[in-house]
């Protein structure tokens, strides 16, 4: 959600950029997209990744997606493919996230690459969460279904938008995650839905819906840990805590959420409290049970756990990466390495798009 926008400052479509990794060391920082001056500010916005084990001849190729303010008309930037609105006649403008099928799902073989977003027309009237398809590596897409629809995109209760898609793979299925504001119940909740063919999807199923009407979960993300459980994080708006709290629950399937025990707010042991957009991953990297780790717009740092999740073995470490808004967390093919994918603050004046990675 961007609710620190003007609409009118919403222009945009998503760019991918393509980088071949095939091997890393830690570094600071790189400078994935810098935009020119003309771009309408923020310029850029919401960064994500996906890393492709195996690209023809290349290995550990990373395609980089992101939220793109080029001036109207749009005018993409283009090393490698744009994923372009061919159904709506709306483009696509926000929340772009990129993922790879593990297995054949329906007529898609394992190796196919979905982008899903959010397309929103220009007065922001609607939102339409579609799912685009490449079947060679992100270098031509193609339409595949759209998911849900929504009302205006604006972040205000009694609106019904929906926002911000996350995808996963579970019992041969791919599942799709998102905040959803169109239950008259709730200002938002967080939701799922579930495909075996890409093409047609299942019933909205809640993953995390508070009482209270005011409250807006929000920004899914999930990973698996090694005792076979799933982090579910998603900012707390509205939360009894005030702010967007960062939060978190676990849940032996992905589809349970719901049920599970009530969401923890994650804090640091030495008391940092992180807020507004997370994002987490695990790795195997960091003893018996691997590493939690959880980015947050609240602090260039990074909030790690590697006790499975338990509420006081969260440790903040700081970083040299900058903050940023839905900033991205990637394990890359040394274990020991996240890198943290971003595009930008809310309300920032000269984004770009960065990549930087940590050696744990």
């Amino acid at each position: 959600m961007h609710s620190d926008f003007p609409a009118t400052l919403l222009l945009l479509l998503w760019s991918a950029a393509v980088s071949a990794l095939t091997s890393v060391s830690p570094y600071t920082g790189v400078s994935i997209f810098k935009p020119p001056s003309s771009y309408i500010v923020p310029r850029t916005l919401y960064a994500r990744t996906v890393l492709l084990p195996q690209d023809g001849t290349d290995q550990n190729v990373l395609l980089a997606t992101w939220e793109n303010y080029s001036p109207e008309p749009p005018l993409t930037w283009t090393p490698f493919s744009n994923v372009m609105d061919t159904q709506n006649g709306w483009g696509m403008r926000y929340q772009p996230f990129l993922y790879e099928l593990t297995e054949a799902i329906g007529a898609f073989p394992a190796g196919t690459i979905l982008c899903a977003g959010n397309s929103i027309p220009t007065n922001l009237s609607n939102t339409q969460i579609d799912v685009y398809a490449s079947l060679n590596k992100g270098r031509t897409w193609q339409f595949v279904s759209h998911v849900a629809a929504g009302g205006l995109a604006e972040p205000t209760n009694g609106d019904t938008p929906v926002w911000e898609p996350f995808i996963m793979t579970f019992n041969h299925q791919i599942v799709i995650y998102y905040s959803d504001q169109r239950d008259p119940l709730h200002g938002q909740k967080l939701v799922h839905q579930v495909t075996s063919d890409l093409r047609t999807w299942g019933a909205v199923v809640d993953d995390v819906a508070y009482d209270a009407f005011a409250a807006r979960p929000g920004m899914t993300t999930i990973a698996l840990l090694p005792n076979g459980q799933y982090i579910i994080t998603y900012e707390y708006c509205n939360s009894p805590q005030g702010g967007c709290v960062v939060t978190y629950r676990l849940a032996s399937s992905p589809l349970t959420f719901n049920a599970a025990a009530p969401g923890t707010f994650l804090v640091a042991t030495t008391g940092e409290v992180p807020t507004s957009s997370p994002n987490v991953a695990w790795t195997p990297t960091g003893g018996a049970n691997g590493t939690i780790i959880v980015s947050a717009n609240s602090h260039t740092g990074v909030f790690v756990n590697k006790a499975l999740g338990a509420a006081g073995g969260w440790t903040y470490v700081q970083t040299n990466a900058t903050r940023s808004y839905a900033r991205e967390v990637r394990v890359l093919p040394t274990t020991s390495q996240i890198m943290l994918t971003g595009g930008g603050s809310l309300g920032g004046t000269t984004n770009a798009v960065t990549g930087t990675i940590l050696q744990l």
